[in-house]
């Protein structure tokens, strides 16, 4: 009897960077939401193609913290209808009935960045604001790229105070095993998530080594897990308020690659797989074509 897996989407924000002519800027990835919304939805339309099931909107970018540091707070209610008008636009385009649409709630201030954190309460705050923005036009929430408990549970809280399903993932700390980028360890801050309510727990936005050596902390825990790694050479020279411009893409991680990787974490019993930055429509076609050889049936629920 085949096993059920979610197949989700890959790096949006860096397959439309790689695709668009615009200048980078520290808002790369959301200011298209306004000024090319359509290559956003053909972005979020080929993912669908190459076999995502779970799709996130393309709102990483646009908290009230870094749009007062580097566009305008007034752009952040246009910028999320945009996300949420492109996404559906790209599962009408493809036809797929199979296909959900989750809500982001990202970093508020900066990927990678664990001390840049707002206090609980602003975190919690800013959460609910991202939440009531997103609860409309989707039947799901994720919370990214959290570097520290503190985001994490507050994302999770304000998501889980809708009813929707909300899936916590938290990036890793590429030179340790099994800790947050904030060093605190994915065992804790997994406890503390699933108390606040996710209904999955997740690593994300790390690389696939490191990831693949904190399976056996994800097997342990009482919720389904999943990941989705990213194929940079190393995140150490972005800077809040910096662009992606600085970063390098491994040369060892084409389609092929990530999507041993991929089944290797899916056999190790992960019931979501997917793919963060520098992951294209090309490798999530390689991933769902051999976790389908493998026996595996892709779905867009657990």
């Amino acid at each position: 009897m085949s096993r059920s897996i979610v197949l989700l989407d890959g790096g949006v924000g860096q397959e439309i960077f790689k695709r668009s002519d615009a200048e980078p800027s520290p808002m790369w990835s959301t200011h298209v939401m306004l000024d090319d919304p359509g290559l956003v939805q053909t972005v979020h339309a080929d993912f669908i193609r190459a076999g995502a099931r779970l799709i996130t909107l393309n709102n990483y970018t646009a908290t009230r913290q870094r749009l007062g540091r580097d566009a305008s707070v007034e752009l952040l209610k246009p910028i999320h209808d945009a996300a949420i008008a492109v996404a559906h636009a790209a599962k009408s385009e493809c036809g797929i009935e199979d296909v959900r649409i989750a809500g982001c709630l990202p970093p508020l201030v900066a990927s990678y960045k664990p001390g840049m954190s707002p206090c609980e309460d602003d975190c919690l705050n800013s959460f609910r604001e991202l939440v009531a923005l997103q609860k409309g036009g989707v039947e799901h929430f994720m919370v990214e790229t959290a570097s520290n408990i503190r985001e994490g549970v507050a994302a999770t809280r304000a998501a889980k105070e809708t009813g929707l399903p909300c899936w916590t993932a938290f990036t890793l700390d590429d030179q340790k095993s099994g800790v947050l980028r904030s060093g605190e360890s994915l065992e804790e801050a997994s406890e503390k998530v699933i108390e606040a309510g996710a209904d999955a727990v997740m690593v994300n936005c790390s690389m696939p080594e490191t990831i693949e050596e904190s399976l056996p902390i994800l097997a342990n825990l009482p919720v389904p897990t999943g990941a989705y790694a990213n194929g940079f050479t190393s995140i150490a020279a972005l800077n809040a308020g910096g662009t992606v411009e600085s970063l390098s893409a491994r040369s060892d991680l084409g389609p092929e690659a990530y999507a041993k990787w991929g089944l290797r974490c899916v056999d190790a019993g992960l019931q979501i797989i997917g793919g963060c930055c520098e992951t294209g429509p090309e490798h999530i076609a390689a991933l769902k074509s051999l976790l389908e050889d493998n026996g595996y049936k892709i779905t867009s629920e657990i």
